[in-house]
């Protein structure tokens, strides 16, 4: 088999021996790892679905690939909760060989920085320079010179923050859930939190303002967490709540009032034997008395019809009324 091949000068990913020889990964799934490692920054928010559909890989091609790639160390994933309770998945595939603990690790930040090997053969070591231990001018001491102790002075106590500094602290902190390269470290997010104070201040709450820091980002990616929170913080500040929608002071509470008392006992002016009852209002007339002259008023505005004579006779039940 001949080979003729040039190395691209730009537009290439390098793909390791390791990964295009890998005798358990197949087809689609080199072509997946290689295309994802070689994606543009920003342009990795997408889930591995969405890349592997546009490469043409679906249904159980894409499965099958994916788990090649994820026993084989190479893709990991997780699953948990925002803020808000909503589920979401996040995602790591790498070009290298990982475990579930280094996978973690770099999620959580933890990136191994590359070590620079020194360059060059090992050296022998430089023989000679040394005067006699007698003859160096000094005298070898067995016990250095005692020194006095000084008291290790106690750190100054950290002021108290106020509730909002503390609420604010914990949304900065949270925003690496959503958003990778919003990930904040505890002193960064201490520097903030006043700003991020403020907004909460004004009104906004908790999961407003992680909203307005995790969505719209910059096509092209965030460069520095620290100073794209920042300028986002001053720059969308919201305004001042005015005075008269301020929530207001809670006064003293209500003291209870006393249940009212009864009215006393007065005489009834109706007729009949004297006696007592209890009125609600100003009424002179017992409850009795006073349904008595409503029937006397009823019959004096409504007198009952005389009968006619030869009429009112009923026939009692059974009679023959005129057969």
């Amino acid at each position: 088999m001949l080979r003729h091949a040039i190395a691209p000068l730009r537009r290439y990913t390098k793909a390791s021996h390791d990964v295009v020889q890998h005798p358990r990964l197949n087809s689609d799934a080199k072509i997946l790892l290689v295309y994802v490692q070689g994606l543009p920054e920003g342009s990795t928010a997408r889930p591995l679905s969405a890349h592997a559909e546009r490469l043409g890989i679906k249904g159980r091609a894409y499965q099958k690939a994916k788990q090649l790639l994820t026993a084989c160390g190479f893709f990991h994933q997780w699953r948990h909760q925002d803020e808000r309770g909503h589920w979401v998945t996040d995602q790591l595939l790498a070009n290298v060989h990982l475990t579930p603990e280094a996978a973690t690790g770099i999620r959580d930040g933890d990136v191994p920085s590359a070590h620079m090997r020194t360059v060059g053969e090992p050296t022998r070591r430089v023989v000679g320079g040394y005067l006699p231990a007698d003859k160096n001018g000094e005298k070898n001491t067995p016990h250095p010179p005692h020194q006095a102790h000084k008291p290790e002075e106690a750190p100054e106590p950290e002021p108290a923050q106020d509730p909002e500094r503390t609420v604010a602290e914990r949304v900065l902190l949270s925003l690496r859930h959503t958003r990778r390269e919003l990930h904040l470290g505890e002193r960064e997010a201490r520097t903030l939190s006043e700003k991020a104070a403020d907004w909460l201040r004004r009104g906004i709450s908790p999961a407003d303002l992680h909203h307005a820091l995790t969505s719209a980002l910059p096509p092209s990616g965030v460069r520095t967490a620290v100073g794209f929170l920042r300028h986002r913080l001053t720059e969308k500040m919201p305004e001042q709540m005015p005075q008269e929608h301020a929530a207001p002071a809670p006064g003293p509470p209500d003291t209870p009032q006393p249940p009212p008392r009864p009215h006393p006992l007065t005489t009834c002016e109706g007729p009949g034997p004297e006696h007592v009852f209890r009125p609600l209002g100003d009424e002179t007339h017992c409850g009795p008395c006073r349904q008595e002259q409503a029937w006397e008023a009823h019959h004096t505005k409504h007198p009952p019809l005389a009968p006619e004579a030869g009429a009112g006779a009923v026939p009692a039940y059974g009679q023959c009324s005129g057969w």
